[in-house]
């Protein structure tokens, strides 16, 4: 029966989403089909569900990190973090490409938002890096690979999203994020470090001073405090993560309007205006998520998916591996707060059975999904970089190749090795 159950389930997502329905409303017509199926519910579940999906007080973070990501993008706060990042890294050998990754981590920092960083970054540096001499598919391919750090360092939405489906704690989840995320923004400044010095790309020729550092330390002073005063005070136990949220739009307002002066009544309702409709399309997502989501615990397909896998094989390895490539597949082809949404549910049970760490699962999650933002078709960053550069999509996944290696390489490494992700979690939690 439960096999039946799925095959309908899952014939109707796949034809919707065949049929170019919006993903959300494809999750809604899947719940829908068992509804009809089974006649054991209502089609007011749907609609209940959609609602309580998107009531909890963890997922208004979502919203306002959203509108603090626009609000620092279009205030100025991301200009003055790569002016500061150039003055310490700009004059070593491919500066500019280590320049990026850097602000390409802070920003992350403040966003939560891979196609956030790769836009707000990336308008910034690739016309630079280009006058510089670069080549123009390194360029957009390393903004596309750095900017997927967005997810992993905190705050990030998807972890969010994961804390929301599987019940568990946000702030331990951000605190796991950080290590990984570091870690792979140092992987791709080596790559680019080497890769610069292979190709002959030289720093900037303009000597370090100690004035012009400390002119650019005053003027990115408010863009660092952001950071520390989002992360600090969740960790110092001052706000949690949502009230942090609602604390970065109102500090990114003031630091955009009253100190840096770069958010006028214009931009402002710019800025608004593309936060609200990312913000509606995402928590449709969401509430239609939520009741596929009890439609999959009703029928007891999280729970034979689990015992079919445990039942292949009862090692830990090849289980983390299937799921490894199991993320990877789905993060071509979809969202990544739906694969979030449809998965965390299907697999939780079998990484818990086999004792793998929920934060720990959450973390191989969010990076298997974050590489999602880099690989075709779907591959998000992919298509924001080639708009930044101004060229085809080909241009960019032809250099995304070997950024793609070492993600996967270090994708490995994080899940193989919980001490990279459950260090911080274990010392400070």
């Amino acid at each position: 029966m439960t096999g039946t159950i799925a095959a309908v389930v899952f014939l109707t997502l796949i034809v919707s989403l065949v049929l170019t329905v919006p993903i959300g409303f494809s999750l809604g017509i899947a719940s829908l089909g068992y509804i009809l199926y089974t006649g054991q519910l209502t089609p007011g579940f749907i609609a209940q569900n959609m609602v309580t999906g998107c009531d909890s007080f963890p997922t208004m973070a979502i919203p306002f990190f959203i509108f603090a990501g626009e609000l620092m993008g279009g205030g100025g706060i991301s200009k003055r973090l790569l002016n500061l990042a150039s003055v310490f890294f700009g004059r070593i050998q491919g500066g500019l490409a280590i320049v990026t990754v850097v602000v390409c981590m802070f920003f992350a920092a403040i966003s939560g938002s891979g196609p956030a960083t790769v836009a707000a970054v990336g308008g910034m540096v690739v016309p630079t890096m280009l006058e510089k001499g670069y080549d123009k598919k390194f360029v957009l391919a390393l903004i596309a690979a750095a900017g997927s750090i967005g997810v992993i360092i905190p705050p990030s939405i998807p972890m969010v999203i994961y804390a929301v489906t599987t019940n568990s704690s946000v702030s331990t989840l951000f605190l796991a994020g950080f290590v990984p995320g570091i870690l792979i923004g140092l992987v791709l400044i080596a790559y680019s470090y080497f890769y610069a010095k292979k190709m002959g790309y030289k720093g900037d020729d303009e000597p370090f001073s100690a004035k012009r550092a400390l002119h650019e330390l005053k003027e990115g002073f408010w863009a660092i405090l952001s950071p520390v005063i989002i992360l600090g005070g969740i960790y110092g136990g001052i706000f949690t993560p949502t009230e942090a949220a609602a604390v970065s739009v109102i500090y990114s307002l003031v630091v955009g309007c009253f100190i840096y002066k770069e958010l006028d009544l214009k931009k402002l309702l710019n800025v608004t205006r593309n936060a609200c409709e990312t913000t509606a399309s995402i928590l449709i997502v969401i509430g239609c998520a939520a009741g596929f989501s009890k439609v999959l615990t009703l029928g007891r397909i999280p729970t034979t998916v689990a015992s079919a896998m445990l039942a292949l094989t009862d090692s830990k390895i090849v289980i983390l591996l299937l799921i490894n490539v199991l993320l990877l597949i789905v993060g071509c082809f979809m969202e990544t707060l739906c694969a979030i949404m449809i998965l965390a549910p299907i697999l939780y049970p079998v990484v818990t059975a086999m004792g793998v760490d929920i934060t720990h699962f959450g973390i191989i999650m969010v990076v298997n999904l974050a590489i999602g933002f880099i690989t075709p078709p779907l591959g998000v960053n992919l298509f924001v970089a080639s708009r930044v550069g101004e060229t085809t999509l080909d241009n960019v996944i032809k250099g995304i190749i070997p950024f793609l290696g070492l993600m996967i390489a270090t994708l490995l490494a994080i899940t193989y090795i919980p001490a990279i992700s459950m260090f911080l979690p274990n010392m400070l939690g």
